[in-house]
């Protein structure tokens, strides 16, 4: 997992992961600008260094570079939560207390991400729930016959 972005790295990766289309400098740029003064070259720094650091690949367009994001938001997001509940010497406790942080709508939010991640589980059908499996021509350890019990 690299390093959280920067300040302004992030303030730039926020631009091209909501664009989701390859973006150039000069636009990034203008959008910044609406914010903030901030020059050209440290807006193509900053897009350079996360090319380098592998956040965003570019393809060359004319003498000017077009930069698309190699994952998602919420790929980071996940990545950086990851990272900072294993580094815990409690998961456990990091888990009860980040669920304590949440709102109403991101614990439901929550709830279902794991309706979606939890592995179906086949319901049993209401007779046999709770008895077990007949155990009729099952093999032991030898590969003969065992009988059932009662039998």
């Amino acid at each position: 997992m690299p390093r959280p972005l920067g300040e302004l790295e992030d303030a730039v990766m926020t631009r091209v992961w909501q664009w989701n289309r390859p973006v150039t400098v000069r636009e990034v740029l203008e959008d910044l600008q609406q914010e903030r003064s901030i020059a050209y070259t440290t807006v193509m720094t900053v897009m350079d260094n996360l090319h380098q650091k592998g956040w965003v690949r570019r393809e060359a367009e004319g003498r000017a570079y077009r930069y698309t994001a190699v994952s998602t938001r919420a790929a980071y997001s996940a990545a950086l939560m990851n990272e900072a509940w294993s580094t815990s010497d409690n998961p456990a406790a990091a888990l009860v207390a980040f669920f304590g942080m949440m709102s109403a709508e991101q614990r439901e939010a929550l709830r279902d991400a794991v309706r979606i991640v939890q592995p179906a589980v086949p319901e049993e059908p209401a007779e046999s729930a709770g008895t077990p499996a007949p155990a009729a021509d099952a093999e032991d350890d030898s590969g003969g016959r065992r009988s059932e019990p009662g039998r």
